[in-house]
């Protein structure tokens, strides 16, 4: 995109960001007329442009080959130690061989330091003196609210995502009761999409800086940006951590100079937030409306839902 298509405000999500105000559904109250709120919200660029975003994804041919396979339950057979590690949420398999090699890991009482080792149906195996089991794999999308802390627990008892998702727990089949943990972090005042899940080997992929994973965020600022500013979050401005580089940017608004989008890859903490504080302007309003392939569309704030068998697929195989 160019920077005077950029300042015309016609930037591919910049109507999406102006309507998501809407798509939530009105609460059930009595009404006598019709309001806007109840109309159904039109198809607007930024779906087009996420649509876009999913129908590129690259999935490996080896596993969109396996897709109409049979499903075995992959401990009803022997499977690598480091796999099994992964499943049960302890680390990703990279991660995993290197716990192996330190010799945290026992299967049936015995230090195991071979990385190919398989587990057996039966065996019994620990990590750090606890006996590991591996749990059915969840995958929760949550429209973070404000005021909410992005971690599993807090020590001044506010409210965490985990808090909001408590209803999830009664809906999982699983012979345990999952681990659950949130996937990177959105801080307090940061509304948006928020994955949750149990899947380390995902979590780790979907949090990598190598991965250059697609966020895209709605940012109301406390006053107009200027023009000379917008040209240096073009050109990546200067942070004490270096070049925080975005890949779009947009006034949501012609008319309406203090909202604007923001699509970025950088996983640095608080990136959105210190761009423009280091040019001298107060975010008012964090949103994230998009992260590697998901939307919050049709879900209120503070509400979750599982994930859909494809999106999983494709957060899995994907090539970021």
């Amino acid at each position: 995109m160019s920077k005077e298509q950029s300042n015309s405000g016609k930037h591919p999500f910049s109507k999406f960001l102006k309507e998501e105000k809407s798509s939530a559904p009105a609460p059930a109250v009595k009404k006598t007329t019709k309001s806007v709120s109840d109309r159904p919200r039109k198809r607007t660029a930024l779906d087009e442009k996420i649509e876009k975003h999913i129908n590129n994804l690259d999935i490996d041919a080896k596993h969109s080959s396996k897709l109409n396979e049979t499903k075995v339950d992959p401990f009803t057979e022997p499977v690598r130690l480091n796999k099994y590690l992964a499943h049960a949420g302890i680390a990703s398999r990279r991660k995993a061989d290197e716990l192996i090699g330190q010799g945290k890991v026992k299967v049936n009482g015995e230090v195991v330091l071979e990385m190919g080792h398989k587990i057996n149906p039966g065996d019994k195996v620990t990590f750090d003196n606890k006996v590991l089991n591996p749990e059915k794999k969840v995958y929760i999308l949550l429209n973070k609210p404000k005021n909410c802390i992005t971690t599993t627990s807090d020590e001044k008892d506010r409210m965490t995502v985990l808090d909001l998702i408590e209803g999830a727990y009664s809906k999982i089949k699983s012979l345990t009761k999952p681990r659950l943990y949130p996937v990177g972090r959105l801080d307090r005042s940061t509304t948006g999409v928020l994955l949750i899940t149990n899947d380390g080997e995902m979590a780790q992929n979907l949090t990598h800086p190598s991965r250059e994973i697609r966020k895209i965020y709605h940012v109301h600022l406390d006053k107009n940006l200027a023009s000379e500013d917008f040209a240096k979050i073009m050109h990546g401005v200067v942070l004490d951590d270096g070049i925080a580089e975005v890949d779009e940017v947009a006034y949501t608004d012609p008319k309406n100079k203090n909202e604007v989008g923001v699509e970025i890859h950088s996983g640095k903490n608080r990136i959105v937030r210190r761009i423009f504080e280091s040019l001298g302007y107060e975010v008012i309003k964090l949103d994230r409306v998009f992260f590697g392939g998901l939307t919050k569309k049709d879900l209120p704030r503070g509400k979750w839902r599982f994930l859909e068998e494809e999106e999983v697929r494709r957060l899995r195989h994907f090539k970021l």
